[in-house]
């Protein structure tokens, strides 16, 4: 009798075996409760992406002239209204919707259908809203990175204008080559939060508007020299970089797109170390070689240090050690040390110092991601970059020059001199310390 249970529990077994093989290939079920975790990470991390916004604002607030306060605090606030607005009405369709390996996406409103999970089918990891406000913020982001390089002298209706098109069109192109699924993600590009997505992008698009914009009255000599134009309060500048660096962790801590498992936990905790620590060896590289080149620290050097750092370790906060992580953001701080008296030899107005953090750290941190990246190649990253430079370099171009010689992008000597607030805006942000208001009244 035990020999035919023995027998008999073989013979089933064998029998069983395939099935069995085949249901441990098969993934199990999202979870409700992995799908809402998930969910609630993209709208958090979401929510500090958008408070970067605010950091920018306090950021460009501090480091122009107290006579354009006002103005770059208005641009800030709504840039990010036209960003929302463009990136429903084309922007995530045409970053993510149909873009299988090609080059973009299709025209058309976003939509959410969130049908097949309130009908117990949660496969789809997450509501499909969260993932859109995630999306859109840093589409905000690289935006906002333009206002504060062209500020002081360029109007305020044109740069809404390139805001549309750089928030609606060109950017969601050249995203959807990589996180849409693009023609860089099938070459194996990584660019994992947006060093050269959103940071990049925004650095070039800067860099052709303060090319065709030209410099401030009075910037540079014609010797050569440069004259500093000190910003109006130090204290907003440095609020600012604390919220950045706050928000940056849901920049790179949510891009780890998932909540819903012990591993991506981890990962997300890995992320937001490595963020931070970036960050500090970015500061702190850029005041020693301040200290061992001029004799003397800065503050403004210092934030731009700490967001260098932010910015270099944004392309691969996933895969560094935190040593490693650390080296990367002081070279981020190294960079910039190096690149703001360089763009000032060029005579490139840059007011915040946005092209020596976003491009050019941009471009470092996304180089730098298989030096701890086995699955990366340097030549892939060079291509990468190189392919999203090209492509933005001639479309923001086309749409400075476009507005420059329609309605005009600069403001008048009279204008400039005066300030935007009084000009554009007929208020002053300190009027209690400035001229006295002689707007309207």
């Amino acid at each position: 009798m035990k020999r035919f249970n023995l027998l008999t529990l073989t013979c089933c077994a064998l029998l069983l075996a395939p099935a069995l093989a085949l249901a441990e290939e098969v993934p199990a079920p999202v979870s409700e409760f992995s799908y809402i975790l998930n969910t609630f990470a993209f709208l958090m991390n979401g929510a500090l992406v958008m408070w970067m916004a605010a950091g920018f604002g306090m950021l460009e607030a501090g480091l122009v002239r107290s006579k354009n306060v006002a103005t770059i605090c208005l641009k800030n606030i709504s840039l990010f209204g036209v960003a929302g607005i463009l990136f429903y009405v084309a922007g995530y369709n045409l970053m993510y919707n149909g873009v299988d390996g090609g080059w973009i996406g299709s025209l058309g409103l976003w939509g959410p259908d969130d049908a097949a999970a309130l009908a117990g089918d949660y496969s789809g990891n997450y509501a499909a809203g969260s993932d859109w406000f995630f999306q859109m913020v840093f589409c905000g982001a690289a935006c906002s990175v333009v206002s504060g390089c062209v500020a002081e002298r360029i109007k305020f209706w044109p740069f809404m204008i390139f805001c549309a098109v750089l928030t609606g069109v060109i950017y969601p192109i050249q995203g959807s080559w990589v996180w849409g699924g693009g023609w860089l993600t099938g070459m194996g590009f990584k660019d994992f939060a947006g060093s050269t997505l959103v940071h990049s992008v925004g650095g070039w698009s800067a860099l052709t508007g303060a090319i065709i914009l030209g410099a401030r009255k009075g910037k540079f000599s014609k010797d050569g020299k440069v004259n500093p134009m000190p910003g109006s309060n130090l204290t907003l500048a440095t609020l600012g970089t604390f919220i950045l660096w706050m928000g940056w962790f849901g920049f790179n801590g949510g891009s780890v797109l998932s909540l819903g498992s012990a591993g991506s936990a981890i990962s997300m905790s890995n992320v937001f170390v490595n963020t931070n620590l970036a960050a500090c060896g970015g500061m702190m590289a850029a005041l020693l070689l301040l200290q061992a080149v001029y004799k003397r620290v800065d503050l403004t050097m210092a934030l731009n240090g700490a967001l260098a750092g932010l910015v270099a370790i944004t392309a691969g906060p996933d895969t560094p050690t935190p040593g490693a992580a650390i080296l990367i953001g002081a070279v981020g701080g190294i960079l910039v040390v190096l690149a703001v008296p360089l763009f000032d030899k060029l005579k490139i107005d840059d007011v915040v110092g946005a092209l020596s953090v976003h491009l050019v750290c941009g471009i470092w941190g996304t180089l730098a991601v298989p030096l701890t990246n086995p699955d990366a190649s340097f030549v892939t990253q060079l291509i990468g970059v190189a392919a999203i430079a090209a492509f933005v370099l001639i479309s923001t171009t086309i749409v400075w020059m476009a507005l420059k010689f329609t309605i005009g992008i600069r403001v008048s000597e009279e204008e400039e001199f005066a300030g935007s607030d009084t000009t554009e805006l007929g208020l002053e942000a300190y009027p209690e310390f400035g001229r006295g208001s002689q707007g309207l009244r």
